[in-house]
C-alpha cells in the first residue's frame, strides 16, 4: 500500500483546490499520486468542473467505476480540453478482512479473479462515441490492489455481511492508452476471421460471451465494425470501411 506524504502547513494547497478530494478513496487517492509528474497541477477547477490533474493543456481524470457519472462532464471539457480518463482494472487482488472496529485484520488472502484489460468494456458501453472525438483518449492501468472489507453485518448476503470498506493500491503493474478506434481493434487476434459473431469474438479473446457483446456494442458505436449479415439470431461483424 502506498504511503501518503506529510503536508506541511507551509505548502499546504488552498481549499478551493481540495474540493474533490472530499470523500476520496484511498485507491483513487494513490492512483493520482503514482499517476502525477512534478509539474502537473491537481484538483483545480476547469469550467466549473473538478479536475483529478492538469499536464500542461491535458486534463486528467481517473475513475475507478461508473463511467456513466462522468458522461455530461467528459462531453462537456472535450469540446475545449484534451482529456484523458484513466481506469484502473484490478489484475491481480487481495481480500483483507478487517474487524467491526476497522482496526483490526481478520486476515488476507488472494482473490482468484483475475482482471483484464477487457474489463474495460464493461463501462466503456455507457461512453463509447466519446473515443471518436480527437479531444478524448482512455488509458487503463493493470494493478494489484487490495479490498478492504469489514466484518460488521452490512454488507452483501454474498459476503456474507462484510461490507466493502476501501480499495488501496499495492502496485500498477502495466499501461495502455487508447486514442482512436483503430487502438480497439487491436484487441482482436487476428487469426479471427470475418465476418464473426460474438461467440466467435469470445472465443477468440477467451472470455465469457458477455464481454464480446459489450465488446462488440462499443466497436459499433465508434464505427469501428459494422453488422454485414446474421447467422440465425447471431449479428456478424467485419472491420468497417472507414478503419
Amino acid at each position: 500500500m502506498l504511503k501518503s506524504k506529510r503536508v506541511s502547513k507551509k505548502h499546504k494547497p488552498k481549499q478551493k483546490h481540495l474540493i474533490g478530494t472530499l470523500g476520496e478513496k484511498s485507491l483513487h487517492s494513490a492512483l493520482k499520486k503514482w499517476y502525477a509528474r512534478p509539474k502537473d497541477r491537481m484538483e483545480v477547477e476547469v469550467d466549473g468542473f473538478h479536475i483529478d490533474l492538469i499536464r500542461r493543456k491535458l486534463l486528467i481524470e481517473i475513475q475507478t467505476t461508473n463511467f456513466s457519472s462522468l458522461r455530461r462532464k467528459l462531453m462537456t471539457l472535450i469540446e475545449k480540453h484534451p482529456v484523458r480518463l484513466v481506469f484502473p482494472i484490478a489484475q491481480e487482488k487481495w481480500i483483507v478482512r478487517m474487524a467491526k472496529d476497522e482496526k483490526t485484520r481478520l486476515g488476507r488472502r488472494k482473490s482468484p479473479k483475475k482482471g483484464n484489460v477487457f474489463h474495460l468494456f464493461d463501462e466503456l458501453v455507457y461512453i463509447p462515441g466519446l473515443i471518436t472525438h480527437p479531444n478524448f483518449s482512455l488509458e487503463t492501468l493493470l494493478i494489484q490492489e487490495e479490498e478492504v472489507r469489514c466484518d460488521d453485518g452490512t454488507g452483501s448476503w454474498r459476503r456474507k455481511g462484510l461490507r466493502i470498506a476501501d480499495h488501496c493500491l499495492i502496485d500498477v503493474l502495466s499501461q495502455r492508452t487508447f486514442r482512436d478506434p483503430s487502438d480497439f481493434l487491436a484487441l482482436i487476434p487476428p487469426g479471427l476471421s470475418e465476418p464473426y459473431s460474438t461467440k466467435d469474438l469470445a472465443n477468440s479473446i477467451m472470455q465469457p460471451r458477455r464481454v464480446a457483446q459489450q465488446m462488440a456494442y462499443c466497436l459499433r458505436h465508434m464505427g469501428a465494425i459494422d453488422v454485414v449479415g446474421k447467422n440465425g439470431n447471431s449479428l456478424l461483424y467485419s472491420v468497417s470501411n472507414s478503419q
